[in-house]
C-alpha cells in the first residue's frame, strides 16, 4: 500500500513549483603543508596596485528656467542675424553677378573683329630715305606693319609671355594671385595697395593699351597726350573695368588673338608703335627674323620705353635683356647653352640706329613738305632725300674735332654746316654743336645772321654782268658817303690801311671793304640787291652802300645756295632735301622734285671769272686755312662787325659747303675771323668729302699769269691791325669766351 501511492492531479492552469537551485556553500579550505614552490611564488608576486580613491564631484545644480530660456532667445536671434546677413549677401552675390555678366555681356558686343584693334594711331608716321634708298629718320607714330603670333619669331612670343605674364595661357583674363601678389609688394615698399605694381595680365595690359575700347575724339581731348594720359589713370573703378573688359576679351579671342593685338599696340621707344616698328627701327630686320638677344630686348622694352630703348642708351638696354632671357630659361623656353650664346653676344643697334644722323636735315625736310603729309599726317608716309649719310658724317666729325681742339672748354659758342650740291640738292646739315637730336633750333635754317665780307662775291658778280673784268683796276683809297638822313660815312678796310689801285682780283682776294662799296655805288645798289636775291637770297637787304659789306642777315642754308648758283654757272638754285613723297605700300610719288635749278642770274663768263676769283681767295688771301692739297676750290671768308659772325662758304667742282661760327646771344667771338676755324672746319669737311673722289677741275677761268697792278711799297702807311688770316693761329691760341 505504501508503494502505491497515488499522485494527485495538477490544477490545470497553474504551473508546477520548482525551487531554485542554490550553490554548495564552500567547504572550507583544508590547511596543507606550505610547500617551497608555493613560497617562492609568493615572494616572487607583486604587491597589490592601491586602489585610486576617486573623490566624487560636487553634484552641479541644475540651471533655472530663466536661464535656459535666455540662452535659447539668444540662439535663436543669432541665427535670426545669420540669416538675414546671408539672404542679403546671397542676393547682392546673385544681383552682382548678374550686373557684372551683364557689363561684360555688352563690352563683349562691341568688340569688333581683333584685326581692326591692330593699329589704333590717331596720327601717321614718316619714314625718311637718304640719297641711296636706306631709311635714316623716322617722325611721328612708326607702325611697320600687321603682325600675328603666327608672322613674328617664337623667341619674340615667348619673350613677351615670360616677361609680362607667364600664365597668359592659363587664366581668364583676371589673375587674383598676380594681384594678391602685386598688393603685398605694394605695402611692403611703402606704398598704396593700388599703388606701383597692379598685378595686371596681359589681358589687361591690352585691354588698356585699346584704352578700354573708348576710341580718340579730338574735340574730346586737348591732345593725343591728355587722351593717352587719361587711358593710364590707376583709380579703383577704371581697374574694376579693365577687369571686365579684360574678361570679354577673353571671351570674344582666342590666346594668340589677344596677343597678337598687344604686339602691334604697344609702344616701345624712339616712336615705334608695335613690335614690327621696332624691329626695324631698332635692327633693321622684321620681327619675323629677331633672335633671341634681339627678341629679348625688345620685350625688355615694355617696362619703360624711353628709359630703356637702345638709341638712349644701348648698355642699360642689354643689361634690361639678360633679366628677360633669365625669365626665359627659368620658364623652359630657353636651354641654359641658348642663354649663355645670347648674353655673350647681346643685340647692337644697326647702322642707322646707331649713327641717329640727320636730325637737323629731318626736321627741315619735315618743315619744308605740306604739314598734311609730314607733322599732321593720318598715313604712313615715305620720303626719299637727297641726305648722304657719309657727308652728314665727315661734317660732324669736322666741327666737333675743331672745337674738341682749338677751342677753349666750355665755350658755349655755336656752329652751322650745309653741304649742297650744285643744284641745291642738300646733301648735310648741322645745325648746332649738338648733333644727336630732334626739334632743336636749326641754326643754319633759323638763325638769321649778317654774312659780313661773305657777301661780296654777289656785288663783284653784278660788276662782272655789267662789263668790268677780274683784272679791271680799282682804287683803294680813302671815300666819305652821305648818307641820306645820317652821318656821313667813311668806310675802312679790315687792315686799316689803303692799297691804291688794285685788280678785281686782288680785292676780292684781300676782302677789302673800299673797292666793294666803290663797285657798289658804281653799278648801283638796287643793281646789287637784285642779282643777291635771284641768286636766292630772299632776306631783306639793306638799302644803302653799307650793303656792300653784308650788314644784311641771311640764313647759311639761303647763303650756300647762293653760291651754288655760281658754281653751276649762274643759275639760280632753291636748296632742297626731297626728292619723292608717297604713302607706304604704293609705288607711284603723290609729288616729287628732280632738281632746284631755277633762272639765269649771271652769264657762264661772268661766272666763271667770278670762280677764279674765289679760288684765288683760297690760294693767296683770306682763305689759305681752307686748302686741301691737289683739289681746286674756292670761297669767301666773312666776318662782321666786333666779331660776332664768322663765315666761310665756298666750293669744289662737285659740292658747296657753308660753315657758320658765332654765339646764340650775338657776343663777340674773341680771336676769330671767318679764315680761321670756320675755314678750318670748312676744310676738314671738304677733304673728308673728296676722300675717295676724283680731284675734277673748278669751271674757272684760266689767265696765263696772275692779274695784279705794279706798285711801290707804301711806307706812310699806318697799321694798327693785322690782315685777316695773318696771325690767325695765334688768335685761335687765345681764343676766349
Amino acid at each position: 500500500m505504501g508503494d502505491n501511492k497515488k499522485t494527485l492531479p495538477r490544477p490545470q492552469g497553474r504551473k508546477r513549483i520548482v525551487a531554485t537551485k542554490r550553490a554548495p556553500k564552500r567547504q572550507a579550505a583544508r590547511k596543507r603543508p606550505l610547500k617551497i614552490w608555493a613560497f617562492l611564488s609568493l615572494l616572487k608576486a607583486k604587491p597589490a596596485r592601491k586602489k585610486k580613491v576617486v573623490r566624487k564631484k560636487a553634484h552641479k545644480s541644475k540651471p533655472s528656467q530663466a536661464s535656459i530660456r535666455k540662452v535659447g532667445f539668444m540662439r535663436r536671434m543669432l541665427r535670426a542675424v545669420m540669416r538675414f546677413f546671408w539672404v542679403i549677401f546671397s542676393r547682392c552675390f546673385i544681383a552682382g553677378s548678374l550686373v557684372c555678366a551683364l557689363v561684360i555681356a555688352y563690352l563683349y558686343s562691341t568688340l569688333p573683329e581683333y584685326e581692326a584693334l591692330f593699329d589704333g594711331r590717331a596720327h601717321g608716321s614718316v619714314t625718311m630715305l637718304d640719297r641711296d634708298g636706306q631709311a635714316y629718320a623716322w617722325r611721328g607714330e612708326q607702325f611697320g606693319g600687321y603682325i600675328t603670333t603666327d608672322t613674328v619669331s617664337d623667341y619674340l612670343k615667348h619673350a613677351i609671355v615670360a616677361t609680362e605674364d607667364k600664365r597668359f595661357y592659363k587664366h581668364l583674363g583676371v589673375s587674383p594671385r598676380g594681384i594678391a601678389s602685386a598688393i603685398r609688394i605694394n605695402m611692403r615698399e611703402g606704398r598704396g595697395p593700388l599703388s606701383g605694381h597692379g598685378g595686371s595680365t596681359l589681358t589687361q595690359q591690352t585691354a588698356k593699351l585699346l584704352c578700354l575700347g573708348v576710341p580718340y575724339d579730338p574735340q574730346s581731348w586737348k591732345n593725343q597726350a591728355a587722351y593717352e594720359s587719361d587711358c593710364r589713370r590707376g583709380t579703383l573703378a577704371r581697374k574694376l573695368k579693365e577687369m571686365f573688359y579684360a574678361v570679354a576679351m577673353e571671351l570674344r579671342y582666342s590666346k594668340d588673338e589677344i596677343l597678337s593685338i598687344y604686339m602691334n599696340r604697344a609702344y616701345l621707344g624712339a616712336g615705334a608703335n608695335g613690335f614690327e616698328a621696332a624691329a626695324q627701327r631698332y635692327f633693321g630686320r622684321s620681327s619675323a627674323e629677331v633672335n633671341i638677344a634681339q627678341s629679348a630686348m625688345l620685350a625688355g622694352l615694355l617696362t619703360a620705353p624711353s628709359r630703356y630703348a637702345p638709341t638712349n642708351n644701348l648698355k642699360r638696354s642689354q643689361e634690361r635683356a639678360g633679366v628677360v632671357l633669365l625669365l626665359l630659361n627659368q620658364q623652359g623656353y630657353i636651354s641654359d647653352q641658348e642663354r649663355a650664346d645670347a648674353k655673350a653676344h647681346p643685340a647692337t643697334l644697326s647702322e642707322a640706329a646707331k649713327k641717329v644722323a640727320g636730325g637737323y636735315f629731318a626736321d627741315w625736310v619735315m618743315g619744308a613738305a605740306p604739314d598734311f603729309l609730314t607733322r599732321e599726317t593720318t598715313e604712313d608716309v615715305i620720303i626719299k632725300t637727297t641726305f648722304d649719310p657719309k657727308i652728314q658724317t665727315a661734317a660732324e666729325e669736322a666741327m666737333t674735332w675743331v672745337f674738341d681742339n682749338k677751342v677753349r672748354e666750355g665755350s658755349k659758342a655755336q656752329a652751322a654746316i650745309v653741304v649742297m650740291s650744285a643744284d641745291g640738292a642738300v646733301r648735310a646739315m648741322v645745325g648746332g654743336r649738338a648733333l644727336k637730336v630732334s626739334g632743336e633750333f636749326n641754326r643754319a635754317v633759323q638763325a638769321k645772321r649778317q654774312p659780313g665780307s661773305a657777301f661780296k662775291p654777289f656785288v663783284f658778280a653784278t660788276a662782272l654782268e655789267m662789263g668790268s673784268q677780274y683784272n679791271s683796276v680799282i682804287v683803294d683809297e680813302p671815300i666819305t658817303l652821305q648818307i641820306a638822313g645820317s652821318k656821313n660815312w667813311s668806310p675802312q678796310n679790315y687792315d686799316r690801311k689803303f692799297h691804291g689801285p688794285v685788280t678785281l682780283t686782288e680785292a676780292l682776294q684781300s676782302s677789302y671793304n673800299i673797292p666793294a662799296v666803290k663797285l657798289m655805288q658804281q653799278t648801283g645798289v638796287e643793281n646789287s640787291r637784285t642779282v643777291a636775291q635771284m641768286f636766292g637770297i630772299e632776306s631783306d637787304l639793306a638799302q644803302g652802300p653799307a650793303l656792300a659789306l653784308g650788314v644784311s642777315e641771311t640764313t647759311l642754308l639761303e647763303l650756300t645756295g647762293a653760291y651754288a648758283g655760281i658754281l653751276n654757272g649762274g643759275t639760280s638754285v632753291t636748296p632742297y632735301g626731297l626728292t619723292s613723297l608717297r604713302l607706304q605700300g604704293d609705288t607711284e610719288p603723290l609729288m616729287g622734285q628732280e632738281g632746284g635749278l631755277g633762272e639765269r642770274v649771271i652769264t657762264p663768263n661772268s661766272a666763271r671769272q667770278l670762280i677764279y676769283m674765289m679760288h684765288q681767295v683760297v690760294e693767296r688771301g683770306t682763305g689759305q686755312r681752307a686748302k686741301v692739297p691737289h683739289l681746286e676750290l674756292a670761297g669767301k671768308s666773312g666776318t662782321t662787325q666786333a666779331a660776332r659772325d664768322a663765315w666761310f662758304v665756298g666750293f669744289s667742282a662737285d659740292y658747296v659747303i657753308g660753315v657758320w661760327m658765332g654765339y646764340d646771344d650775338n657776343r663777340s667771338l674773341k680771336g676769330v675771323t671767318g679764315g680761321g676755324l670756320p675755314a678750318e672746319i670748312w676744310q676738314r669737311t671738304m677733304a673728308q668729302i673728296h676722300k675717295d673722289l676724283p680731284n675734277r677741275p673748278l669751271p674757272m677761268i684760266r689767265p696765263d699769269a696772275y692779274p695784279q697792278v705794279p706798285r711801290e711799297p707804301e711806307p706812310n702807311a699806318q697799321s694798327s691791325d693785322p690782315l685777316e688770316g695773318a696771325f690767325q693761329n695765334i688768335f685761335d691760341k687765345i681764343f676766349g669766351r
